[in-house]
């Protein structure tokens, strides 16, 4: 792992699984340049590493994050009002389509608090578990902004339209066993089962057939763009491609051969 002395994003790669921690506890794992320039090398090294074969994602102390840093932003001490579209664009647009476009699982463990845009980069992750006393704010009415990183986007795809107002206009905390319940997150574990049950988790994904299921993660979430003809032949390309890959083969002779697939990924 990285020397963990003000690294605002530190890494551990085993067994397949490359681990990332946002690292600025002191500001509950808050927004800078800094933590989004080292969470957008460690997604580009799980893109292009072949030995990385999933992604588990979670935040150094008593918080996932609060989102963005806004010690930066105190309008008294403003010379013109801030350029907020372009904090998007340079920064956490590129980070959500890169979650969203790896073609490798990404498991968040959501230990704390995940506010504003650190709520929306947790569900942005393809499973998400949290520790029972996570919460979820979406927090951005209570400074007079919308819901951004791919918040307004997720919220109603995941709880649908009449949670997703409520959550997002009033800025109330969700607790993870409700988040769970609305179908929010995967599911609410102890505390102290956390970072066990998703390291656990992110091991078993990483032993598994890389190639099918970055494609069942690409298939899933463009299924609400399409009609379902035109899933059914996106289902089909896939699974011709799918059917031509070593994994198949492994899987397939293991289930003749009665014994566990050792599948390496492609």
């Amino acid at each position: 792992m990285d020397d963990p002395d003000g690294v605002p994003v530190l890494t551990r790669l085993e067994g397949g699984v490359l681990e990332i921690t946002l690292n600025r506890p002191e500001t509950l794992n808050a927004f800078n340049e800094a933590m989004h320039l080292g969470l957008r090398a460690a997604f580009d090294r799980a893109n292009v590493e072949p030995e990385i074969r999933a992604v588990l994602l979670t935040g150094a102390g008593r918080a996932f994050s609060s989102g963005q840093d806004l010690g930066d932003r105190d309008p008294r001490n403003w010379t013109e009002p801030p350029n907020l579209g372009r904090t998007l664009e340079t920064f956490y647009n590129p980070l959500m389509r890169r979650i969203r476009g790896l073609d490798k699982p990404v498991v968040a463990a959501v230990n704390g608090v995940a506010a504003g845009a650190g709520a929306n980069i947790a569900l942005a992750c393809d499973i998400v578990l949290a520790a029972r006393s996570a919460r979820f704010i979406e927090a951005f009415a209570k400074v007079g902004l919308v819901p951004d990183a791919g918040g307004t986007w997720m919220l109603p795809h995941l709880i649908g339209e009449a949670r997703a107002k409520a959550i997002a206009l009033t800025g109330e905390p969700v607790g993870a066993e409700d988040a769970a319940a609305w179908g929010m997150i995967w599911k609410a574990v102890e505390d102290d089962a956390l970072m066990e049950e998703a390291r656990a988790l992110a091991a078993r994904l990483a032993g598994g057939p890389t190639l099918g299921l970055g494609m069942t993660k690409r298939l899933i979430q463009g299924a609400a763009q399409r009609d379902f003809d035109t899933q059914l032949d996106a289902e089909r390309d896939s699974q011709a491609k799918a059917g031509r890959s070593a994994d198949y083969a492994e899987g397939v002779t293991a289930f003749l051969e009665k014994r566990a697939p050792r599948f390496q990924g492609k």
